[in-house]
């Protein structure tokens, strides 16, 4: 199955509400465990990021915190908030859609997924999906149409 595709469909489901097009896939012994996207807006909530929105579902899935044998797909590089967050679940892999160079954590602006101060390291693997690259693009340019 290719994971970073049911990722973007998570993420069509934030741009219809408006939100910014962000979606993320837990996987776990290759079985989808949760998914979500972004509803920072609808939510009226700061932490209503879709990784975070995913990492507490997989918790409740999996009934623990850790989610040492989990892989998760998104499709816009974590944000530093979040990629905390996947650090203190001890996700094994993180799979990005695309680069966020203004916020993104996980090496463009900062790289906190791979500190080692931070007592957990991340295998981290770029994709560079098109189609996570263009959601945002064209959410973006409509926002300033």
């Amino acid at each position: 199955m290719d994971y970073i595709k049911v990722a973007i469909e998570e993420a069509k489901k934030a741009l219809y509400l408006k939100e910014v097009p962000v979606g993320a896939v837990i996987v776990k012994n290759d079985k989808i465990i949760s998914t979500a996207y972004n509803l920072r807006e609808t939510l009226n909530r700061s932490t209503a990021h879709a990784e975070i929105l995913a990492i507490e579902r997989a918790c409740e899935v999996v009934n623990n915190w850790r989610l040492t044998d989990c892989s998760m797909y998104v499709t816009l590089e974590p944000c530093a908030m979040c990629a905390g967050a996947i650090v203190n679940a001890r996700i094994k892999n993180l799979y990005i859609g695309t680069f966020d160079p203004r916020a993104g954590a996980c090496g463009s602006a900062v790289n906190l997924v791979q500190n080692e101060r931070l007592g957990h390291f991340v295998n981290v693997h770029w994709l560079y999906d098109e189609e996570c690259s263009n959601l945002l693009k064209d959410f973006f340019k409509g926002l300033r149409a």
